[in-house]
């Protein structure tokens, strides 16, 4: 959680809008993210080893990704990359001049993050 926590907020730069808390039941601990200037909530969730929610990720399965406007694609993924961020996709054109361009990266856990300029 640490980790991830440190990426959405140090790397991407999201605000703690709900502290971390334990979720005893389930064995886990929850915090809720948002972005700037936006209403949008990114609710992070970890589960210990022995809850019966734990299970690994899988890239493809469940989640397949998170997707974050961007205002300057390129700058954006020269800076991650300078932070030590994995790009996977780099920045490409959909949609010719009427498209848009994205890229994606991971976040510490394998999860594709598109980064997406809208024309």
């Amino acid at each position: 959680m640490e980790e991830s926590l440190r990426f959405y907020t140090q790397v991407l730069g999201m605000t703690i809008t709900e502290p971390l808390q334990k979720t005893p039941p389930t064995k886990g601990s929850v915090v809720t993210l948002r972005s700037q200037n936006s209403q949008q909530l990114l609710e992070l969730n970890h589960y210990e080893e022995d809850s019966p929610f734990n299970s690994p990720y899988t890239n493809g399965e469940d989640l397949d990704h998170l997707s974050f406007d961007v205002q300057d694609l390129e700058a954006t993924v020269k800076e991650l990359k300078l932070q030590g961020v994995e790009v996977v996709v780099e920045p490409y054109v959909i949609g010719g001049n009427f498209g848009w361009k994205e890229a994606y990266v991971k976040d510490p856990n394998g999860i594709w993050i598109e980064l997406l300029q809208r024309k």
